[in-house]
């Protein structure tokens, strides 16, 4: 698969969650995390997909796919034990033009998931073709280093970027973003 990492605005996220085992689970609590809205539809839920359930931006109807539930889903996974019912939920993703992961066979859907870091502001993934225990152990690694320092610098940052380009616009920003973000940027920040 030939890759282009991108970052969501979870909050504009309709995701459409069809299954309710582990791995669906895992899928749909990532995305809730980022803000999304999440549809699941499964003919059973894991335990942990009912503590989902009662969120408020989850909806979960207990029934067998079907195909008008694409609807509006910007987002679709295709996370059963089904293989059957993961490859219609593919097809049907397709046809709507929606982005759909498939759980089982990553190579028939248009997205994967990536072993994520999140520190405040700060938002690293880490894919590495379809072996998730080794993201998962390089995302490890990242976290150690790219930790609460981080969150204290970048939400400073942040704020200090909204308040200088409200101020004296971009050209006032580049200047400062020279001077504050410059090669040693990580060593300060670590130094701290």
């Amino acid at each position: 698969m030939s890759a282009y990492p991108l970052v969501l605005d979870g909050e504009r996220i309709r995701a459409l969650i069809v299954g309710g085992g582990p791995v669906a689970h895992r899928k749909a609590a990532a995305l809730l995390d980022s803000g999304a809205t999440l549809r699941i539809v499964a003919t059973a839920l894991c335990p942990a997909m009912h503590d989902l359930a009662a969120h408020e931006r989850v909806s979960v109807s207990e029934r067998e796919y079907e195909s008008t539930d694409i609807s509006d889903a910007t987002l679709v996974v295709a996370a059963t034990d089904r293989r059957e019912v993961n490859a219609r939920v593919a097809a049907d993703a397709h046809a709507k033009a929606r982005l759909v992961n498939v759980a089982d066979e990553p190579a028939e859907g248009d997205w994967v998931s990536v072993a994520m870091h999140r520190a405040g502001p700060l938002v690293i993934g880490v894919s590495v073709g379809g072996v998730p225990t080794a993201a998962t152990r390089i995302r490890d690694a990242i976290a150690e280093r790219f930790d609460r320092r981080y969150v204290t610098a970048l939400t400073a940052l942040i704020a200090l970027r909204r308040q200088v380009l409200d101020a004296g616009g971009t050209d006032a920003w580049r200047q400062v973003d020279r001077e504050l973000v410059g090669p040693d940027f990580c060593e300060r920040v670590e130094c701290q």
